[in-house]
């Protein structure tokens, strides 16, 4: 009996060991959990929060449960992202390059505000700059 006892413990443990790996990995956050390659809203300051990541021209935002709701970007790719104030391309637009300066928080009247994504487009009026937000 001890030796039938043994033998179950000793599966249970194996296979407790199988189904509960011990990663010392850590995940990505912030910033960092957008792929090269996309272009990345998020619902909070500093890239916390949801995040969607897109590679195309997306015309509403509320599809993908970011419209009026993005607080700071990263755009990861090669091409220049229009942001629209308004679904299907409407309202104005503010500028987010690629490389280093595309990267950060919205200015707060920014925040919450964008509804469309437009890859290398024409772009529209343009938003501006906010009153005592700019450089």
């Amino acid at each position: 009996m001890r030796n039938i006892l043994r033998t179950l413990l000793s599966t249970v443990a194996v296979a407790a060991a199988t189904v509960l790996p011990v990663s010392t990995a850590s995940a990505a956050d912030g910033y960092d959990r957008c792929p090269d390659g996309y272009y990345c809203m998020f619902s909070g300051l500093d890239g916390t929060g949801d995040m969607i990541a897109l590679r195309t021209n997306t015309p509403d935002l509320a599809a993908l449960g970011m419209n009026d709701r993005a607080k700071s970007d990263w755009n990861r790719t090669a091409s220049t992202i229009y942001l629209w104030s308004g679904a299907h391309y409407t309202g104005c637009t503010a500028v987010t390059s690629s490389g280093p300066t595309g990267k950060g928080n919205f200015f707060p009247t920014y925040q919450d505000f964008f509804s469309s994504v437009q890859f290398d487009g024409p772009g529209g009026p343009s938003c501006g700059t906010p009153p005592g937000e700019g450089g």
